[in-house]
């Protein structure tokens, strides 16, 4: 008995905040509420918050980001408080984490991408999400490789921030890393391969898609549930979903649609991430329509919004149809506000995805809109592609139709996205 293991529970890493804000310039979100959501991540990822502050600067000091007057701060914070990581709001380079680590003692330093790094690394549950978020972190780590050394001996645990591909990878030497991260490059392009015969069987069948995008915990995946009566995992943190989930779902005149789940958008969201998630976004590019799902009952639900439709467009993606659902008026003390609240955003509807509220005005706004989106053809299809006689009839409007030694002459109207199945046959 004396010999028999005890599991011990690792030490909860106790985590200080830090924001900051150029004076002069624009900025959508305060540093407080930036603040707010940064201690919302490090929740998510396990740690304990135990304070912040936050500071107003003239310019990035290229040494340590934060002037040094606030750097003594955070030390002499270290001692009434026993933080022992320091989270930063915004990306630090890896000369200024380095530095500051040394000024702060035997403290961690992560900044807000390390943070977020981690929570996609805790819930990637596939095999894509994995490889995606190995990729993304060994291309944010790799520059600071030789700081990281440092750091993990004398830390001896990874943790938060450190999470995913593992201590042991990380001690290995750059030639390694970068022959892992060209190998992850080659698997992705293989799953990106698989998609994209995945998307073209579908475009085939000429079923619309429609992506669902919004804020991070704005309801997508209980809105998914409710439309499709599927069960896919709901929780009320940041980042529960990341691996895209695809149901069919019924529209109100009994045409059929597949509606995606997709990662959850936050203000800052690291390039890595973008870029390494490719595969997983192109399920918004290749969307027929977007259903932007808005927390109503969030204070900051427009900044979110613009932050969304910024990333859109930074996707190449915002000329794509959009029907915007405000979620969650269940929650809301006054419910009267809702149609106020419409005014600011265009093409949407007040709903309660967990409550069941507006689904079939939703429903039915979504088959309006894909309806909108119908181009006229003029088309001879051969008899032996009988198939698209049946698709034109199925998801297009039939105006004319004709028969002769040659084919079939049809004219009418069909979804633009079966346009390219038509396109040999066009007359």
């Amino acid at each position: 008995m004396a010999n028999e293991a005890i599991a011990t529970e690792p030490p909860v890493e106790r985590g200080f905040l830090v924001g900051t804000e150029l004076k002069g310039r624009y900025h959508r979100w305060s540093v407080e509420d930036s603040l707010a959501e940064l201690a919302q991540l490090a929740r998510t990822a396990g740690v304990e918050v135990v304070g912040q502050t936050y500071q107003r600067l003239e310019r990035i000091n290229p040494a340590t980001y934060i002037g040094s007057g606030k750097v003594e701060e955070l030390r002499e914070r270290r001692e009434e408080l026993g933080y022992n990581m320091v989270i930063f709001d915004d990306e630090l380079s890896p000369r200024q984490q380095r530095n500051l680590e040394e000024a702060l003692g035997d403290v961690k330093v992560i900044d807000r991408t390390a943070l977020i790094l981690d929570i996609f690394a805790k819930h990637a549950h596939t095999h894509e999400g994995a490889l995606q978020v190995e990729l993304a972190q060994y291309e944010y780590r790799l520059p600071r490789l030789t700081h990281l050394w440092t750091h993990l001996s004398r830390q001896g645990v990874g943790g938060v921030g450190l999470r995913g591909p593992g201590e042991t990878q990380l001690e290995s030497d750059r030639r390694q890393i970068e022959r892992r991260i060209v190998q992850l490059k080659r698997e992705l392009a293989r799953v990106h391969a698989h998609r994209q015969r995945y998307r073209e069987r579908r475009r085939r069948a000429g079923i619309p898609v429609v992506a669902i995008v919004g804020y991070t915990n704005a309801g997508k995946s209980t809105l998914l549930n409710a439309v499709s009566g599927s069960h896919v995992l709901v929780e009320d943190k940041l980042f529960a979903t990341l691996d895209p989930t695809t149901r069919r779902v019924k529209l109100p005149r009994g045409e059929v649609a597949l509606f995606t789940d997709t990662v959850g958008f936050i203000q800052k969201l690291p390039a890595q991430l973008i870029a390494a998630f490719h595969a997983t976004l192109e399920e918004i590019e290749e969307a027929d329509l977007l259903l932007h799902v808005v927390d109503i009952t969030n204070k900051n639900a427009l900044e979110q919004s613009r932050t969304v439709e910024d990333t859109l467009r930074e996707l190449g993606v915002a000329d794509k149809p959009v029907v915007t659902a405000l979620n969650k008026i269940d929650l809301l003390s006054n419910p009267s506000s809702i149609q106020r609240r419409l005014v600011n955003f265009p093409n949407s509807l007040a709903i309660s995805a967990k409550e069941g509220i507006g689904l079939e005005e939703l429903l039915a706004r979504i088959e309006a809109v894909l309806a909108q989106s119908l181009v006229f053809i003029k088309a001879l299809i051969p008899y032996r592609a009988w198939e698209l006689v049946s698709l034109f009839h199925l998801q297009g409007v039939v105006e004319r139709e004709e028969h002769n030694r040659n084919g079939t002459l049809l004219w009418g109207r069909i979804p633009g996205r079966m346009l390219a199945a038509f396109r040999p046959y066009l007359v």
